[in-house]
This record gives structure tokens, sequence and C-alpha cells, in this order.
């Protein structure tokens, strides 16, 4: 560093975690050996988004700016040798959206301290990042405590000669979600051939939308179920349950060039059969109400406020609903095991305060010692933050384990809400 022995921006009472409309505020320390002429120092706060059309590309070619100050602590002098001290404060907007990370783009947040020198000597900067979280509050999101149903009806040939039809129906007991919050998954099938189906699958899905000219659509199956088929003839029902892990939030208010979004998808390959549930991910739980119960089973799908992803076909009449006794669909696998083969089951707080609690092993870190991720904030901010304590990086990555993987589903990105309603009316207007 030169003649500089020491030069470090430090946030008051090491806070890293902001939330919009606060003051970020803290002290650029300076320790030279001898003495340093400057033209001025200044300190700047900024925030903006940027997006590339290439993976982990450090030039953007969209950028968006949601603030650039700059303040001047100090105006022409000379450093003396030993240590100085410059606070510094900047109240954030209170507009301005979480704090995010992806391979095609970020939303960052920092602060770059600046020692302009004189003509031909070497100026010195240093910036340090922090985060900022604006709570997405479920219980602000229309019909969030209502159940999520969709339902779909396929027919198809097989041996040539032989049609049949098949009735999938999904529903969750929410749709909307924190992390560390267990969403409870009922499906029902209906073959009504003599065909046996192929094996039924369950997938959490996380969509990111990067707004270039070309839109690009990022797609990752963070957790998946798989569960036996059905054979001919009969009625079956499926109850199962994914944990969700840590996640950033749905949309990102404030942002014009990143999009999330959330769903569970419920499919069959043999015959090819999808539904498409909407959820959102939060930080904020939804109050439901003591007397507030989810039926145990999946009822049609016409409870008020509960958006298909799909028109449905006209169904025929359920025979199973009446006569024929529903058989229990068995799971085969679950992506959220522990390395015994049992499901992983906590409650939310267990992932807040249990840094030895049983994840499956992508979500691990050597050090054990870390807390696992903050309810409030998901894996949008890398620190554990609750209480009036020092932060704490958790041992979960920014936004999702490296290791998720994306997959082939969907083929074609699933529609969201308003798309959904979009469908449906046109569907129901065509058909009159």
């Amino acid at each position: 560093m030169g003649k500089l022995q020491e030069f470090d921006i430090t946030f008051a009472n090491n806070k890293v975690v902001y939330g919009s409309g606060e003051s970020v505020s803290g002290t650029v320390k300076i320790r030279t050996c001898t003495s340093v002429p400057y033209k001025a120092i200044k300190v700047s706060c900024q925030g903006s988004c940027g997006i590339s059309n290439k993976v982990n590309e450090t030039s953007w070619s969209v950028e968006e700016q949601y603030f650039n100050r700059t303040l001047s602590v100090a105006d022409r002098g000379t450093l003396t040798a030993g240590e100085h001290s410059f606070p510094f404060q900047f109240l954030i907007p209170a507009a301005v959206p979480t704090s995010f990370e992806g391979p095609f783009g970020k939303i960052s947040y920092r602060v770059v301290a600046t020692i302009d020198t004189r003509r031909f000597s070497k100026d010195y900067k240093i910036k340090k990042p922090f985060y900022l979280l604006n709570l997405l509050n479920l219980n602000e999101v229309p019909d969030v405590e209502q159940p999520n149903c969709a339902v779909t009806t396929k027919k198809f040939s097989y041996l040539l000669v032989k049609t049949g039809t098949l009735m999938l129906r999904a529903r969750s007991d929410l749709r909307g979600y924190v992390p560390g919050q267990v969403i409870k998954l009922a499906t029902e099938i209906h073959n009504k051939s003599g065909k046996d189906t192929g094996c039924v699958l369950a997938s959490l899905i996380q969509k990111v939308t990067y707004k270039t000219k070309r839109p690009l659509f990022d797609l990752r199956t963070i957790a998946e179920v798989e569960g036996a088929g059905v054979k001919g003839g009969k009625h079956a029902e499926w109850r199962e349950q994914i944990i969700v892990p840590p996640l950033p939030q749905s949309a990102l208010a404030g942002c014009s060039l990143i999009d999330i979004d959330y769903f569970i998808q419920v499919s069959l390959k043999s015959p090819d059969a999808v539904v498409t549930l909407p959820i959102y991910i939060g930080n904020i739980a939804v109050n439901l109400s003591p007397s507030r119960t989810i039926p145990s089973t999946p009822d049609h799908c016409g409870a008020a406020g509960v958006t298909p992803s799909a028109p449905p076909v006209e169904e025929e009449p359920v025979e199973g609903a009446g006569g024929m006794v529903s058989e229990e669909i068995p799971t085969k696998s679950h992506s959220q095991q522990d390395p015994s083969g049992q499901p992983v089951t906590m409650s939310p707080s267990a992932y807040s305060y249990a840094p030895g609690a049983a994840l499956p092993p992508s979500h691990r870190r050597p050090d054990a010692s870390a807390p696992l991720f903050c309810v409030s904030t998901g894996a949008t901010i890398p620190f554990f933050t609750e209480g009036d304590v020092t932060p704490i990086p958790t041992s979960c990555s920014l936004i999702l384990p490296p290791e998720y993987s994306s997959c082939d589903y969907p083929h074609e990105p699933p529609p969201t809400y308003e798309e959904s309603c979009s469908n449906a009316n046109s569907s129901f207007n065509n058909g009159q």
C-alpha cells in the first residue's frame, strides 16, 4: 500500500445488513508511516444492479443505479505520520431492492473511500460491501393464506388402438412460505385407463429472469420428490412435504432488471402431464388464525382466490370419488434426505439456532460453529443477524448451495400468476 500502513472502512457496531430507509454509518481509518499530501478524501455510498449475457461476466450489458452519494470528509491538506479517522453517514433511500447475486447479474451495495493525491502521485481507493434487506411481508400478498390448486386432464393412446384418460390434481396448503417452513403438498391421480403411469415427480423450481434485450431465464430445481406410478384403473393420492431451504425472496421490489419466481411443479412422464403451482418465498410468514384448517385430501380446485396454472380440460366424473377406494402412492426418493435416507424434519427455528442440525450433505460446510442461515433473510444475506449481536457469517452461500443443478424441467418457463389468469379467461371466452 506504499506510504499507507492501514486504509480501512469499518461500519458502526459492525453492522453489515441494513434495511431501506436506514442510515449507513462508520469510519474511514488511515494509518501512515510518513506524510501524505492529498487534494481530497472522499467517501461514496453506492447501490446498483448489473446484468450480462454471459455467466459470471464482470462487464455489464445493462445497468441501473439506485443511488450514488459522495461526501468529502477532508479537503486539501497533508496526512501526518500516525492514525487518522474520518466518520461518515449516508441515508439509504426507501424504495431500493434487496441484495442479490446470480450467474448473470447482481444487486450490490458498497461504501467506497478515496484519497485523491497530488498530480503524478498514486491515488488510493478501498471498497467495503454491505447488504440490503427489503423485507417481503407475505401477509401483503393477496389470498396468500389460501390453498393453491391446479388440475389437468390428459387423454392419450396406448397399444395403438386403445385410449385412456388421466386426471392429475395437485394442491399446496398455502401460496407463500418463508425459509425453514414446510410446504404441504397433496396430489391426486385418477388413471382411467388400462395402462400404468410412470413415476410422479414434484419439484420446487426457481426461475430468475434477467431482462436484457433478449431475456435470460435461469431455471433451477431446488428440491425434488419422486413417487411411484399408478396402476391402470386406479385412483391414488400422494402426500409429501418440501422444506423451503435458504432462498432469495420472490420478486425484487425496486429492481426492473431481475425477477425471481418460484413454482411447485407436479408431473408425470408417462403419459406426459404437468400442473404448476406458483408460490411466493418471503421473509415474514403468513399469519394464520388458529381455527384455520387445511383439508388433508386434495379436493376440486374451485376455492375462491385460487388461481390454476392452466384451465383444466373438461373432466369426466371421477369414479374413485364414490365407490373406488383410493390407494396411497409411496415415495421413492426425496432430495431432502439425510445420509440415513430419512426425510429431514425441522422447525423453522432450528434453521436459525441449531448449527449441528441435519441437512442434506450439499448444504453443509466444514465450519459447524456458524449458524446455517437467518430465517428472516433467507440466503439473500450471508450473515446471521438475529438480535443485537455482532453479525456472524452463515454457513450457507449467498443465494443457493452451489451443488443445486439445473435440470430439464420445465422445458418452458412456468406461467406467472398474471399469465395464468389471462390464459384462464381467454380459454373461458373462447368456449362461450
